[in-house]
């Protein structure tokens, strides 16, 4: 895992780190407030969180820490394609503490994502965004490319 997120300061109080076991309880926070898709369930969570912070390969999850409390998250998953000639990720989720939105966090995460991605050799950073985020990312230079289409596969 690198440390390249680390030496990033969003301000003089705040940084982005990797994430760590220590931080579930924070990050579990943030995804209840994202609010789309069903209610989180901790013990899926749970899973997947720690899947995310020990497997570094194919996972790039970064944490905001601000005044030592943990703000926002960011994770990207890495695969090998078999059209693109390498990795490419792909930002899955990305969620700021309501209370501490517009101060440059979400911007400084994705910045750190596309700093891990290019360090670890990526060729392609791609994001699925709700349409009301859409405009965030044009500001950071992302551009559509697609429509995503999505089928939720519900437990009968």
């Amino acid at each position: 895992m690198s440390t390249i997120a680390e030496t990033s300061l969003v301000s003089s109080s705040a940084r982005i780190r990797p994430a760590t076991s220590g931080d579930a309880n924070a990050v579990f926070a943030l995804v209840e407030q994202l609010g789309i898709g069903g209610t989180p369930e901790r013990s899926s969570f749970d899973e997947a969180f720690q899947s995310a912070v020990t497997d570094g390969d194919d996972h790039i999850l970064f944490v905001t820490e601000a005044d030592g409390a943990v703000v926002g998250y960011a994770l990207a998953t890495i695969a090998r394609l078999l059209y693109t000639n390498g990795d490419v990720a792909q930002l899955q989720e990305l969620v700021v503490d309501a209370k501490v939105g517009g101060r440059g966090y979400g911007s400084q995460l994705v910045s750190a994502i596309e700093r891990e991605c290019r360090a670890r050799g990526v060729l392609q950073l791609t994001v699925a965004s709700i349409l009301r985020a859409a405009s965030f990312y044009e500001r950071l230079d992302y551009r559509s490319t697609a429509n995503y289409l999505k089928k939720v596969f519900l437990e009968d």
